[in-house]
């Protein structure tokens, strides 16, 4: 039986109709919020081309976690910014560095907040690649040494946990780490520490914002030897299964908007845990449509943000955070 008696626009004609019958929902706690701490600021430092994010000093971490959390947002991210670089990122693994100091100081501020933090060391390195360099064999080209970048890795999970880190979330791509970081974490007493892996992140053109925030942009060269080729998606099944196998309690598909498809078929490969992060280059390219009149940025906003949960993300992580909330209601 067809029209007119079957008529799909009944349940759209009030707001309260819509809500009920609506598929995916968003919550504020649906989002992770990410911050930059940064070891040479002493006030916030906007960031041009990332409106509404700034490098923070760490004195302002507990602040931060207390309005955070009054949004209704329980999560947050952590991204640090060393005083000095090297080319090992050794400075990543400092405890007084600016990432575990403000860990200490948001789960002082906000106890139950969980703390997520950033396992890289492209943020550390006077390179800026995600890992350790070695001549390529025969030839004089640097490439990323995989092995010996996942022990600094491992170090600095651990000071992470040290800290008080909740979750520890590895993104450098390199073979092997979340084993590796899953052998450490135990052998340190830290069994209980979650491990979200960027199990998926691909080498996009959506991380420039990003990199101007983290100072973390390459000196040579690009990723694309250690992160994911953006035309496949049969290797993402077998990038999640790997980490899944080694231990990864979360997994992550990176960026999300691009990937919405990547997002869905890794969704019904795993039972895990899933998150997406909608990255700096998806947020900032809103935010220039809305500046030149093109959209309205809470309505795309919105929609975006139900777009990446209704591809299959359980927990969305985003500079829209804050915003989403407040209209949400947070």
């Amino acid at each position: 039986m067809g029209f007119p008696v079957i008529r799909p626009r009944r349940l759209r004609v009030s707001p309260n109709m819509r809500k009920l019958v609506r598929e995916t929902t968003l919550e504020p706690s649906d989002f992770v919020y990410p911050l930059f701490f940064s070891a040479t600021v002493t006030e916030p430092n906007p960031i041009a081309t990332l409106p509404g994010v700034s490098q923070l000093p760490v004195k302002h971490a507990a602040a931060q976690a207390r309005e955070i959390a009054r949004r209704g947002i329980r999560s947050v991210i952590l991204f640090g910014l060393p005083k000095t670089k090297d080319p090992r990122g050794e400075s990543g693994c400092d405890p007084d560095g600016p990432v575990p100091r403000a860990v200490a100081e948001i789960k002082s501020a906000v106890p139950d907040m969980l703390v997520v933090t950033d396992v890289c060391v492209d943020e550390y390195t006077d390179h800026g690649h995600c890992g350790v360099l070695r001549k390529r064999h025969g030839t004089e080209e640097l490439e990323v040494d995989n092995d010996a970048t996942i022990e600094v890795l491992a170090k600095m999970a651990v000071m992470h946990a040290r800290s008080g880190a909740d979750i520890i979330a590895p993104s450098d791509m390199m073979d092997g780490r979340v084993g590796h970081i899953r052998r450490a974490l135990d052998e340190s007493g830290f069994d209980s520490t979650a491990i979200l892996s960027y199990a998926v992140k691909y080498a996009s053109a959506f991380y420039g914002p990003f990199r101007d925030v983290a100072d973390c942009a390459p000196k040579f060269g690009d990723r694309a030897g250690y992160q994911m080729d953006p035309g496949n998606l049969r290797e993402s099944l077998r990038e999640a299964a790997l980490d899944e196998a080694e231990g990864a309690d979360m997994l992550m598909v990176k960026p999300a908007l691009p990937y919405l498809d990547v997002i869905r078929e890794v969704r019904k490969a795993t039972t895990l845990p899933l998150a997406a992060y909608n990255v700096s280059g998806e947020y900032a390219m809103l935010h220039a449509a809305a500046a030149a009149g093109m959209i309205d940025l809470d309505r795309a906003m919105m929609e975006v943000l139900t777009s990446i949960r209704r591809a299959g993300a359980d927990f969305i992580l985003t500079y829209h955070a804050l915003r989403a909330a407040e209209l949400l209601g947070g």
